[in-house]
């Protein structure tokens, strides 16, 4: 007997997203089909252990500047540290935290690497297995659809 199919939805090349964990709305995304794992831009990424022995991942979040979040320092008591190919090729140490992110109005939660990306445009990427997880597809010609689309969900029906 076959499953049935689940529809999926289509994403532009940039989406406005939520992390309703850091209580961050709106942050301008890139998706990259060319990157296997998400991305969000921090800095003052750093490492120390607990007087327990437990390590803890401390963060700011984000670029200072970013009216939503002011630099907000994160802690993190699970999180990863991978060997993560950078878009130039270049294979780099990063850590790498779970958390959710809101498109369509849902939360799918997703692997994230925490890098420094003041050099880049959009301060997050989402890769490849936020789309599959998700179950999303790309339409380059389009942009801000999960965005749009939960609008249209606020709204008051007459």
């Amino acid at each position: 007997m076959k499953k049935p199919r689940v529809m999926k939805r289509t994403v532009g090349r940039r989406e406005l997203v939520d992390f309703p964990e850091f209580q961050i709305w709106g942050i301008e995304a890139k998706v990259d089909t060319g990157a296997y794992t998400g991305a969000i831009h921090c800095s003052d990424i750093h490492v120390e252990t607990r007087p327990d022995g437990r390590e803890v991942l401390h963060v700011r979040l984000l670029d200072l500047d970013h009216p939503n979040v002011h630099g907000s320092p994160l802690t993190f008591d699970e999180f990863s540290l991978r060997d993560i190919k950078s878009s130039n090729g270049d294979v780099q140490e990063r850590y790498v935290i779970q958390t959710s992110i809101r498109l369509f109005g849902e939360d799918v939660i997703t692997e994230f690497s925490l890098s420094d990306r003041s050099d880049m445009k959009y301060p997050v990427l989402i890769g490849r297995l936020l789309l599959r997880r998700a179950r999303l597809i790309v339409d380059v010609a389009r942009r801000n659809v999960s965005y749009k689309s939960s609008e249209l969900l606020r709204q008051p029906r007459s």
